[in-house]
This record gives structure tokens, C-alpha cells and sequence, in this order.
């Protein structure tokens, strides 16, 4: 496959420093407590806060500061991901009496975990988007308590207006103003004001990941994000400037983003790079949005779509885009993504905001093995059995046998009773 743009490649920097930096905070948190929370609060944010739950007033203080018509907006995005949530949920079904020999019953329950924080970012945008893509599935799911977390605007006491208004709406149960790795290990391990939570889900900076890393199995986490990704997969029948846009609306989420351009014709490579430079131009966050698209956007030239989809699925993008004639044709082939936008009316941004599937998914290659954020992912598939006397003589020998190959006499044991007990 020809590289017409070669991208910078990702250099495996010395974490050490990041990883002992999230250690000490945490530690510092699991010791200190709210204090610790409000200390890193004035440290890293600015932040005058003296409480960390953001209260009911604050809440319908933000209201006031945000439009009717951006109400309306939240409202109908939040429709959206909350019906396509709801619908999801209706496929996920517990199963019972499932029986694989006579005597033997067999099934699975669906329950929600008890709790979940949904980590809301700050950093360069206030991304209330993000709200809604974590605290709406949780609520279909079922969760009971449902607690948000999202650092100060710097240099104030509040979350962004929008943002709190969004967590609201998503029927968010509790909201604190806490951000960066200490927020990670506040809900993993609990403070005076904040009790630990069951997994916790949302992207944030590599801090925020890394805590997310070392405090796993403390906590359920989502997955380990990295910067956000798009691919576009063109045979060159579409619109050179429609692909240009939608590879800087990647670039411009941070100078780490990768926009990548995989096409079967190298006139429309060429023409795809006309027009992103001519879009930077006019681009208010062209001075993220180019560095990014300098140091990792990528444009490949590939033989055929057959050779297009198979670098897809190696590669495995956070977000893949088919522009192409016939999309159909390609997507039974398509394994590795985190979502799919089928042909040149589907935005990815529209997955982003407002169509309703879920914005927060994985990188870095992570779609090899898990999907995004969904409803699921609020869910524990439990299992269950029950046997009659009939079952239990059937089995039992058999895992009797198994479990002394295995030198295991007490498991053998155990299954041995039962048979005395019966009269066998």
C-alpha cells in the first residue's frame, strides 16, 4: 500500500514519570481525602470551591445561564441515544430452564451494577456531549446510582453551565466538581463526600487513563482511551471537501487526534489534500486542528477496496467511514471498529452529538477486542443452575472423574456425597 501523506509515528514515551505522578495522587487522595480533592482542585484548576457535590442551586443556576434553544438541543440528542439505549437494552435477555441434559437447569440473569461515575471532561472544550453518552445508557441499563464528575472551568468555582445542564437531563442522581487522576481515585476508593462507585466509564486525558489504569479491578473501568481517530475508506466517487471536513473534525479535538484517508484513486488523495488546506484556512481551531493533521493525518492509496478493508481491520479505527459507491458490499467484511458510518450522508460528527449511538469508544487498536460504551456496558450476565436427584446422579461420576484427573479429591468429594446421599 503507497503512503501518499506519511504521518508521524506514535513514539513510545517514557511513562515513568506518568505513572509514578497518578501513583503519588492517588495515594495522596486515598489518605487525604476531600482535603487532598480540594487541594488538587486550587492546584490544578484554579479552583475556589469549599464543597465537591455540586447542589441543586448551582444546578438551576446553569439552566439560567444556558438558552431555551440549547435546552431544546440537549433534549433532542438526549432523545435519540436515549431511545437507541432503550432499544439495545430490549436485546439483552436473561435466559432460563436452558437444560443440555435431563435434570439440569440451566440460565442467566441481567443485572445492573449498583453504581457508576461517568467522567466528564474539561480540558480544552466543555464536551456536555459526553454527558449524555455516558449517563443515559447507565440510566436504560437500570443502574441505581448514577454519580458525574467534571473539572471547574479554571479559575472558577463551577462546572460548565452546559454541561451540568446535560448531566442533568441524562437523570445524572449525583454531580461533584472533581477532575484529573485524583477524581479516578476518589471514585474508586471513596472520600468523606464521595462513595466509591462500581466501574467508571468516559475518556479524559492521560492522566485521567492512567489512573483509570492502576486503579482497575478496584474499579470496573470502560477501557483505556486514547487520542480520539477517524478513517475513511473512499473509492473516490464522493466530495474531496465532505472527506476533508469530517478528517480536521477529528484533527481538531487535539494535536495528538489522527485523521487517516484510505482510497483506491490517487487523483481524490490529491484533491482530499487541496481541500483540507483550503478548510484550515477558515478554521477557528485550525491551530490544533493543523498540527494535528501535520504530525498524524495520513493518506494511503491502497490497490483495491479488498486491501482497504483488510488495512481497516489490522488497524482497528475508533471511527471508520465508507465513502464509497456501494458500501454494503464491504461491511460484512469489516470486523475491527468502534463505530461504523455507512456512506457520504453519514457524518461522524452526527455519532458524536445527535443520531444515537454512542460517542465513547475505543483507540489506539482497542477495537480488536471490545466495543464502545453502550448499555451492556452497565450490565453483569450472571449465571444460575438447579438440578433435580435425577441430575445430580447423572453428573455427578462424571465430574467426579474429572476432578481427580485433575487431582482435585475435595472437588471429587463433593460431588462423591451427593451420590452416597442418593443411595448410589
Amino acid at each position: 500500500m503507497e503512503i501518499i501523506k506519511p504521518a508521524q509515528v506514535r513514539s513510545e514515551e517514557d511513562n515513568r514519570n506518568l505513572r509514578e505522578s497518578v501513583r503519588s495522587i492517588i495515594e495522596d487522595v486515598r489518605a487525604g481525602g476531600d482535603e487532598t480533592l480540594l487541594e488538587l482542585g486550587r492546584k490544578f484548576d484554579g479552583c475556589t470551591r469549599k464543597a465537591l457535590r455540586v447542589s441543586r442551586e448551582e444546578i438551576e443556576a446553569a439552566y439560567a445561564e444556558v438558552s431555551r434553544e440549547e435546552v431544546a438541543d440537549l433534549q433532542a440528542a438526549c432523545h435519540n441515544i436515549q431511545a437507541f439505549a432503550r432499544a439495545q437494552r430490549e436485546t439483552v435477555k436473561p435466559l432460563d430452564n436452558f437444560s443440555p441434559q435431563p435434570g439440569i437447569y440451566l440460565g442467566h440473569r441481567i443485572i445492573p451494577v449498583n453504581s457508576c461515575c461517568c467522567y466528564v471532561p474539561g480540558g480544552n472544550y466543555p464536551l456536555y456531549s459526553t454527558a449524555l453518552m455516558l449517563a443515559v445508557p447507565a440510566k436504560a441499563a437500570g443502574v441505581a446510582r448514577v454519580a458525574a464528575c467534571s473539572p471547574v472551568v479554571r479559575g472558577t468555582a463551577h462546572i460548565n453551565a452546559k454541561t451540568l445542564v446535560a448531566m442533568d437531563l441524562a437523570g445524572v442522581d449525583e454531580i461533584y466538581a472533581v477532575g484529573g487522576a485524583q477524581a479516578i481515585a476518589a471514585f474508586s476508593y471513596g472520600t468523606e463526600s464521595i462513595r466509591p462507585v462500581d466501574i467508571i466509564v468516559g475518556p479524559g486525558n492521560r492522566y485521567v487513563t492512567e489512573a483509570k489504569r492502576q486503579c482497575y479491578g478496584q474499579v470496573g473501568i470502560d477501557f483505556v482511551a486514547g487520542p480520539s481517530e477517524v478513517m475513511v475508506i473512499a473509492d473516490g466517487h464522493g466530495n474531496p471537501e465532505i472527506v476533508a471536513a469530517d478528517l480536521l473534525a477529528q484533527s481538531e479535538h487535539d494535536v495528538n487526534a489522527k485523521g487517516l484517508l484510505v482510497t483506491t484513486d490517487r487523483n481524490f488523495a490529491f484533491r482530499v489534500m487541496e481541500a483540507v488546506e483550503k478548510e484550515l484556512d477558515g478554521l477557528d481551531t485550525a491551530d490544533i486542528a493543523r498540527q494535528s493533521w501535520e504530525t498524524y493525518g495520513e493518506i494511503r492509496l491502497a490497490e483495491n477496496l479488498e486491501e482497504a478493508v483488510e488495512y481497516a481491520n489490522e488497524y482497528a479505527p475508533e471511527h471508520l467511514e465508507l465513502n464509497v459507491s456501494d458500501p454494503d458490499i464491504l461491511i460484512p467484511s469489516l470486523t475491527n471498529y468502534g463505530s461504523l458510518f455507512i456512506g457520504e450522508n453519514t457524518a461522524e460528527v452526527f455519532g458524536d452529538y445527535a443520531s444515537g449511538t454512542n460517542h465513547t469508544l475505543p483507540t489506539l487498536g482497542a477495537a480488536r477486542y471490545t466495543g464502545g460504551v453502550w448499555v451492556g456496558t452497565f450490565l453483569k450476565t450472571c449465571t444460575h443452575q438447579s438440578m433435580t436427584a435425577d441430575g445430580t446422579r447423572a453428573v455427578a461420576p462424571l465430574v467426579s472423574r474429572l476432578a481427580k484427573g485433575e487431582g482435585l479429591s475435595g472437588h471429587a468429594a463433593a460431588a462423591d456425597v451427593r451420590l452416597k446421599k442418593s443411595g448410589q
